[in-house]
């Protein structure tokens, strides 16, 4: 048991250091080819928080562990908008900016039915995985044509003020980076499922639970770092944006990615408890937006992480 929990937390850290190692090489690499700012951004802003949902659930799914792929998507998805959102509203209320309210949480509706929609049959077979792919790809060539089009698109706002942030990389050092970072994550993710399902056997817990708990909340560390951060210089707005963000990159490319590579089946508990937790903190964001100055204040937030501890609470009893 002692391995398995080092596996844990030291993949984990690992993951999360690897994943920013990888995306600041990747996007100095970009810039010495002549990338776009907003291509660039896309990889700074999405794939960089959402790199270890993905890599996690990919290995996952390849060692057919499929309830720690949809744990994880599903349940970083409640940690978000629960927890992450929930904490960061208690330390500073967070605004919910109008071309979020209008354009991203629609969005983020639409695409939390469709993947209803799709496992209700229980299964997210390859046609499903493909549709969920093909919806990620149109929704990213449109957020980029839209950038690119608008200058004064808060995506494109967003991404000139991170990518001020980052230092000069030489491109030899870049590409080094780039190495280094993908091959850590890979080497982590592979610990960290090993380490999570070990830790599911000894309990004697499914492989879902522990992604939906453990997995889900270590993954999510990097929205939870980054919103705090956001609210600490009073940029509440960009919390929201965020984990908007990050839950469709995990409803789409990373159930996608897991059932592109191996058919997996879902279990009817996934479609009535975690789906319908997910949908309904979904909408409950989106009706808290147009509640009064457009903000999550410190009692939504507190409603927030209520339904977070609840439904914790709530696996913790079902699994033992």
């Amino acid at each position: 048991m002692l391995y398995p929990s080092l596996a844990i937390i030291g993949g984990l850290l690992l993951l999360i250091w690897s994943a920013d190692c990888f995306v600041d090489g990747a996007a100095a690499t970009a810039r010495h080819f002549g990338m776009p700012q907003l291509l660039i951004g896309i990889v700074i802003i999405g794939f960089g928080t959402s790199a270890p949902e993905m890599i996690v659930s990919a290995f996952s799914a390849i060692n057919g562990n499929p309830g720690i792929a949809l744990g994880n998507a599903y349940g970083s998805n409640i940690t978000n908008i629960a927890l992450i959102l929930g904490l960061t509203a208690l330390i500073l209320p967070l605004a919910v900016n109008s071309q979020v309210l209008k354009q991203e949480l629609p969005v983020l509706i639409f695409v939390t039915v469709l993947s209803a929609l799709l496992i209700m049959d229980g299964d997210v077979s390859r046609l499903d995985a493909w549709i969920l792919l093909a919806v990620f790809f149109i929704y990213m060539s449109w957020t980029t044509w839209n950038g690119l089009r608008n200058k004064d698109d808060s995506l494109a706002i967003d991404v000139k003020e991170e990518l001020q942030e980052q230092a000069y990389m030489s491109l030899g050092k870049a590409l080094l980076w780039v190495v280094i970072g993908l091959a850590l994550l890979m080497g982590s993710s592979q610990l960290l499922v090993w380490g999570a399902v070990e830790v599911a056997h000894y309990f004697g817990v499914s492989d879902l639970i522990i992604g939906l708990t453990i997995v889900a909340v270590g993954t999510s560390l990097p929205e939870l770092a980054s919103s705090i951060m956001a609210a600490r210089k009073n940029e509440v707005d960009l919390a929201v944006g965020n984990i908007i963000g990050s839950n469709l990159f995990n409803t789409l490319a990373v159930v996608g990615i897991a059932g592109a590579i191996s058919p997996m089946h879902v279990g009817q508990e996934v479609f009535t408890r975690d789906m319908s937790v997910m949908s309904a903190l979904t909408v409950l964001l989106f009706i808290f937006g147009f509640g009064k100055k457009g903000e999550i204040n410190r009692f939504k937030g507190a409603i927030l992480l209520l339904a977070y501890i609840g439904y914790n609470a709530y696996l913790f009893q079902t699994a033992i």
